[in-house]
């Protein structure tokens, strides 16, 4: 009847810094318990001693309902002698050893702090750093494992009485919350001129004034500085498009609310349980005709990236103001998000008026997630805030620890051990020196974080991506190169851990090929470790290179003179006169001033400077982005395309171009030649793929690579594999970009050094 046991347990997942301790102690007081809990280098440890019953009940909790914030990987058990205690309590955590436990993505700010931070009678009413256990930042401020408060960048802000006492209650929702503080102990919110000197006034409410008068000011958020801007302002826009030296890409904005984000766009429940929860990413939406926004804000499309706040200082600005505001990553194109103090007023006082900015040092900087809707789930374009550096566990473990590094743009790196792949946050492109440098750093410091030290190093085919020579500078460790568009299509089966084969559709701007021309349309026959190329779209010139890339005109030229369809009588000639006599040259010299490409994404560039949408790109995929956002919904016929049976089978994108052409000679309207297109090239696409399952006898395929970010293509092909028997696999966990390029690498690296 009096048996006691006593059972050390340990957990391991995601269990630190998610209120997993007082959750553990509340269980224990709740099932008469006596024992301990504290974290270690790999999770958190438990003692537990009381009758069996309760012990059993204990660990049946944890595994089965834990905190809702905490990700439970493991819970492992051994017996060992009761001691006789009575109470419960939270010791000290275990350091020295090296660590290995999962890091928490930072969390948007709860409903009960929201109700304290707008309740006058508040001790922290309109403090901009209220959190408890249940939300606010994590990964951002963690210097070192385990986490405690001298861990993070909060250990210079010692507890006041107040907060210690909060801190040390079992009964308190900040119990053990370790980012705690108040306005008599916490960080300090503070609005200065790019000069560094102090505004006069309160300034959440200057820095809300000068928003509402036109002023672009910094605001330090979770991972970084952002550049705000009041968003009905047309002028306040443009001059942040001037100084941030970004023509064209769409900026975000936030709102203050699901209704709020109703009048700016169409709102399915997907997009606001999205919106809404812990994670609070940037989500694409149809905007609506009315929508109380400047043109400037996203010129070239009818959607609207939009947010809702997700930290003290966002809801209390929303409050302030009384209509969205451009809420874009502070830094100049093609730069990291600055994130260190001084070194935003270095590189961001050429843009910003003011900065709203405070005292709490942001330790690692991560910039805001991204997201679409597809298929009634996510499809992420950018996996940072709220998701990095959260692991993606795999049925099948790692031999041996494995970075991978990623590619060029859209860069994250993978860290991989275990059945653990640990994708970065979103990095930028790899195109400098300071973005190498922010690459280098975030690597070191999550290595630190996760104890893993890598023996084999995975890279992309291309030798100039400064990736690759970051990877192959290493050393003490194997290298292993991954073909690009096979590192896509891993990455879409380690997500859904299915390890093919399958027919892998691969469509993307650009990548090294095996054969020496540029692939970037291709139909793989894949499985983790190998490949074969079985399809692709039909290869055309590309006039000058990389420079085709930003002159989407070129390809326009190119894809008319494969096609020997005459130039003559479209405006993508009258509107470029001067220079396609000379790309005309090239292009009938052929040679490496013009290598042959199967891109997509040079298909897509070619189609939309055709029909007078976009020339010349301001930002990577402009031309095919403005090309789907043209595109009439109502049609649904499409452009008839040749495939040929092969092998390789060959989809004839020159067809295309045909019928584009004579559709602009007669007159037909952009956005009816936009939707034929994308029909035309979905319709064959699902012919080549009936083609390489004939051939193959199999019934699964994979899309992935850039392209796939477009929906209405990715939907069209979908659609039509599905009625055809097809079982289709599509990315709802990393980006289909190169942003989840780094995962697929590890995978593949990995998988081919278990089959040699």
């Amino acid at each position: 009847m009096n048996e006691r046991i006593r059972t050390r347990i340990h957990v391991e997942g995601i269990v630190q810094g998610v209120g997993f301790r007082p959750f553990v102690h509340a269980l224990a007081s709740t099932y008469g318990l006596a024992g301990l809990v504290g974290n270690d280098h790999g999770g958190v440890f438990i003692e537990a001693e009381g009758p069996p019953a309760a012990v059993t009940a204990l660990v049946q909790a944890l595994r089965d309902r834990p905190p809702t914030l905490a990700v439970i990987e493991r819970v492992s058990l051994t017996p060992i002698p009761p001691t006789g205690a009575r109470a419960f309590t939270i010791a000290p955590s275990v350091t020295g050893a090296p660590a290995h436990a999962l890091i928490p993505p930072d969390v948007a700010t709860c409903d009960a702090c929201l109700a304290e931070l707008f309740d006058p009678a508040d001790r922290r009413h309109r403090y901009p750093f209220v959190n408890c256990t249940g939300c606010g930042p994590r990964f951002t401020i963690i210097l070192a494992l385990p986490y405690d408060r001298d861990t993070t960048t909060m250990a210079g802000f010692p507890l006041c009485d107040r907060c210690a006492r909060e801190y040390r209650d079992p009964r308190d929702r900040r119990f053990h919350a370790q980012p705690i503080c108040c306005p008599a102990c916490g960080p300090t919110l503070t609005l200065r001129a790019p000069d560094g000197t102090a505004l006069p006034g309160d300034p959440l409410t200057q820095a809300a004034t000068l928003l509402a008068t036109g002023a672009i000011v910094a605001v330090k958020g979770l991972g970084g500085y952002h550049l705000a801007a009041d968003a009905t302002d047309h002028t306040a826009v443009t001059t942040l498009r001037t100084r941030k030296r970004r023509t064209g890409k769409p900026f975000a904005v936030m709102a203050a609310d699901l209704p709020a984000v109703r009048e700016l766009c169409d709102l399915d429940d997907t997009s606001a349980r999205l919106l809404s929860g812990r994670r609070r990413p940037i989500v694409l939406l149809p905007r609506r005709a009315a929508a109380p926004v400047a043109p400037s804000v996203a010129p070239g499309t009818r959607e609207l990236g939009v947010a809702l706040p997700y930290t003290p200082l966002h809801h209390l600005l929303c409050r302030e103001l009384t209509h969205p505001y451009v809420l874009t990553s502070g830094n100049s194109s093609g730069e990291p998000i600055a994130h260190d103090d001084e070194d935003a007023r270095r590189r961001l006082g050429g843009i910003a008026d003011a900065f709203l900015s405070h005292d709490r040092p942001i330790h690692a900087p991560v910039d805001d997630s991204v997201m679409r809707v597809f298929d009634g789930a996510p499809l992420p374009i950018r996996r940072a805030r709220g998701y990095a550096p959260e692991p993606l566990r795999l049925p099948w473990p790692f031999p041996l620890p494995v970075l991978a590094c990623g590619a060029q743009q859209k860069s994250t790196f993978c860290l991989a051990q275990g059945n653990r792949a640990i994708l970065s946050q979103h990095l930028g492109d790899l195109e400098d020196y300071r973005t190498l440098r922010a690459y280098t750093t975030e690597l070191g410091r999550l290595r630190r974080l996760t104890g893993i030290e890598p023996a084999l190093v995975a890279h992309d085919l291309h030798p100039e991506y400064l990736s690759t020579k970051y990877a192959l500078s290493l050393d003490g460790v194997d290298t292993i190169g991954v073909q690009h568009h096979h590192a896509h299509i891993v990455s879409c089966l380690a997500e859904h851990g299915e390890p093919g084969p399958v027919i892998g559709v691969a469509f993307d701007g650009t990548g090294h090929g095996g054969d020496g021309t540029v692939w970037g349309g291709e139909l793989l026959v894949a499985d983790l470790a190998t490949f074969d190329r079985a399809g692709h779209l039909e290869q055309v010139p590309m006039p000058g290179g990389a420079t085709a890339v930003r002159q989407p005109w070129r390809m326009a030229a190119a894809f008319l003179h494969a096609a020997r369809e005459p130039a003559h009588g479209l405006d993508v000639l009258a509107r470029n006169p001067a220079a396609w006599q000379a790309v005309s040259a090239v292009l009938a010299a052929g040679g490496p001033a013009a290598p042959l490409t199967s891109s997509a994404g040079r298909l897509f560039d070619a189609v939309s400077a055709l029909a007078g949408i976009c020339d010349r790109a301001g930002y990577e995929g402009q031309a095919a982005v403005e090309l789907e956002q043209r595109a009439d919904r109502t049609v649904r016929d499409g452009y008839p395309v040749t495939v040929t049976p092969g092998p390789p089978v060959v989809i004839t994108s020159t067809d295309l171009i045909r019928a584009v052409a004579a559709d602009l000679r007669g007159g037909v309207a952009t956005g009816v030649i936009a939707a034929r297109f994308h029909h035309g090239l979905a319709e064959a696409v699902t012919a080549a793929v009936r083609l390489v399952a004939d051939a193959t006898g199999l019934g699964t395929v994979a899309l992935s690579g850039g392209v796939f970010a477009n929906t209405l293509l990715l939907g069209g092909i979908t659609e039509r594999l599905r009625r055809h028997g097809f079982r289709v696999l599509t990315h709802h966990r990393v980006p289909c970009n190169d942003g989840g390029l780094s995962l697929g690498q590890a995978v593949a690296a990995a998988a081919q050094t278990t089959r040699t």
